[in-house]
């Protein structure tokens, strides 16, 4: 079976799970029984494309590579153009949305009504923002589960890392009491520079210069990212409702060389770390710069690495460590998701 896709949205991480697809497509037949097939994209500075029997996506991506929009495709019978995120969603023969626009992370718009869209045209959706699942969590699974859709969001806490997958399947049946990560890697890397010598200031020039941090680094630095996925991770791995406000969050901008050195000398090394903690059917969440001990696993992690600790009442704690970021690895995110709803699919069939 062929699965359509519709992407709305098609920068980075959109064009990335477009060459997965396009350099992969034999594999992934042989291998894994998925073939796709893009029938649309919608966005917003690029245009829009819709053709029923699919796309090519080697001509899509060389002509948004070369000039940065859609209009250059090949005009076919059966092409239409025009068309709106929201008229894309509903109107395409799509089977799955890929909801990776540019989304206002504090409001998950326009990303939250694409996912209602998406649903209540019988959609599935898989994404890589933030902002909707942190936000709309419960609303939107319910909506999901209403339609009998799937919605799939491994990319929004690490990347291709699977920090929601891994715990869901291979920790099943265990009680997950407690969660602490470094979640961004953009305040991971400042710290270890910091650790090595170079001031706040340096570290940030130089994380911005390798494109970790953006021109405003004010969502990494303060731990507002960490905190959103601190959100989703308490929401879907615990099954804990947790709101944003509900976080407590300090980051790393009043880090000092003093502070630095204090921690050396104790044994320790500074961290951005977010908690969440379950006690007594209660739980609690936090964001903050932590003195973590050098045999804490998440002492030794790296550069611009993540890493979650999950504490467990059969295993005991249990550390993934991976990428947070990229092209490649967030477009893989997006592709395990659906080859996870291609599975799901297929069982059902069967």
């Amino acid at each position: 079976m062929t699965h359509k896709l519709a992407f709305i949205g098609f920068g980075v991480v959109g064009q990335g799970l477009a060459e997965i697809l396009h350099n992969k497509r034999q594999s992934l037949r042989d291998r894994e029984g998925f073939e796709a097939k893009v029938v649309a994209i919608s966005d917003f500075k690029k245009g829009s494309l819709y053709h029923p029997d699919g796309l090519d996506l080697e001509t899509v991506l060389d002509v948004v590579q070369k000039t940065g929009s859609l209009e250059s495709y090949p005009k076919t019978e059966g092409l239409v153009t025009g068309w709106n995120s929201l008229e894309t969603i509903r109107q395409s023969n799509a089977d799955t949305v890929v909801e990776v626009s540019y989304t206002d992370v504090k409001t998950g718009q326009p990303a939250i009504d694409h996912c209602r869209a998406a649903f209540q045209s019988g959609k599935n959706v898989v994404m890589t923002n933030k902002g909707p699942v942190a936000l709309a969590y419960q609303e939107l699974s319910s909506l999901a589960n209403k339609h009998n859709v799937s919605w799939g969001f491994e990319g929004t806490v690490m990347s291709g890392t699977p920090a929601l997958r891994m715990p869901k399947l291979a920790l099943a049946g265990n009680d997950i009491t407690e969660i602490r990560g470094i979640l961004n890697g953009t305040t991971n890397f400042m710290l270890m520079r910091m650790d090595e010598g170079e001031s706040y200031e340096s570290a940030l020039k130089e994380a911005q210069k390798l494109g970790y941090a953006e021109a405003d680094p004010t969502s990494d630095v303060e731990g507002l990212d960490a905190r959103y996925k601190i959100v989703i991770l308490t929401q879907h791995v615990m099954g804990m409702p947790l709101s944003v406000e509900d976080v407590e969050c300090t980051g790393i901008s009043q880090m000092t060389p003093e502070l630095i050195e204090q921690a050396r000398t104790e044994g320790k090394r500074w961290k951005l770390v977010a908690t969440a903690k379950k006690e007594n059917g209660v739980v609690s969440a936090k964001v903050a710069a932590e003195k973590v001990p050098l045999d804490d696993p998440l002492a030794s992690v790296s550069g611009a690495l993540n890493a979650i600790t999950y504490e467990t009442d059969l295993l005991g704690p249990v550390t993934l460590s991976g990428a947070g970021a990229g092209k490649t690895e967030t477009g893989f995110s997006l592709l395990i998701d659906l080859l996870t709803i291609a599975k799901a699919r297929e069982a059902v069939r069967s």
